[in-house]
């Protein structure tokens, strides 16, 4: 997934412990909190990112849930000594009924979540949000991007971009993985109604891909070309993969980087039982949607 861009916190009311470096999300989920207590918080798709941040919070608790254990490493890691003796990392699917049965908390994060769950948990996005409900207690934060590979460019940082991400794509897929699948913010907002969630605000943030961002996918391509079965493709694939880093990189540099698409956050909360009417596949009651 794309890195999230940087910037200096301001912590506000009820906000991190300490002063520290996050992105202008992080930033506007603080001010979106205002002075509402964190309490327990859920990061139910964990990362490095994330939980760097959630540790500068003034929380009670926190778990952080990965599919993967080699993120569980990265995140205990980053967690460093800001670890608690009540926060947990937990490695597990969310296809599992088991994970975290019974258990709520006050707030939780799906921090770039529906996008990555094709390489964990393919054809089942449309049953996360419901899957999420029964452990959203108070306040809900969805980050997301907006699928850019399949758009028509307009610009020429519109068409590097999108080939950098249908290049990662096809390398994926060659080396017989899964790629991400991004959905738009208007699939995520129709479905957070009917999983019975009330959307409260939706906030979009321009994307500046820099250097890292170049780099980054690149490499990605390029560890996946000793999986291919084709020699002499994975020798062609290696060429492409490098002359679009020599293409890319000097517009990353410049100062507007790589102009294109978008990150949206939606805050939600959950919805009162007796406002959901429609039954879902599962037999379940859930609301008619009134967003896009």
């Amino acid at each position: 997934m794309p890195p999230k861009p940087t910037s200096h916190g301001v912590p506000p009311s009820g906000g991190p412990k300490r002063q520290g470096t996050h992105s202008p999300i992080f930033r506007a989920i603080e001010k979106l909190q205002g002075d509402r207590p964190w309490g327990s918080v859920l990061d139910a798709g964990t990362g490095r990112a994330s939980i760097e941040w959630i540790c500068a919070l003034e929380t009670e608790r926190w778990t952080a849930v990965t599919a993967s254990q080699e993120m569980a490493n990265t995140v205990k890691k980053a967690a460093g000594k800001d670890r608690r003796r009540e926060d947990r990392i937990l490695v597990g699917n969310w296809m599992s009924d088991q994970l975290l049965f019974g258990e709520r908390f006050d707030t939780v994060l799906l921090d770039y979540f529906i996008g990555a769950i094709e390489g964990f948990s393919p054809y089942w996005q449309d049953r996360a949000l419901h899957r999420q409900r029964p452990h959203v207690g108070e306040r809900l934060y969805l980050v997301g991007v907006e699928p850019y590979v399949l758009t028509e460019p307009k610009t020429e940082s519109d068409r590097i971009v999108r080939e950098i991400g249908r290049l990662r794509d096809a390398c994926l897929l060659l080396a017989g993985n899964r790629p991400y699948r991004e959905y738009p913010s208007s699939w995520v907002m129709r479905h957070l109604g009917i999983a019975g969630f009330r959307v409260l605000d939706v906030r979009y943030f321009p994307i500046h891909y820099r250097e890292r961002f170049v780099n980054g996918q690149l490499d990605l391509c390029l560890r996946q070309l000793s999986h291919f079965n084709d020699d002499g493709l994975a020798k062609a694939m290696h060429q492409k993969i490098e002359a679009l880093r020599e293409t890319a990189l000097p517009l990353a540099r410049s100062k507007e980087g790589l102009r294109h698409g978008a990150d949206y956050l939606i805050t939600a909360e959950p919805m009162a039982d007796r406002h959901r009417s429609l039954p879902d596949a599962a037999g379940t009651s859930q609301s008619v949607p009134s967003g896009p």
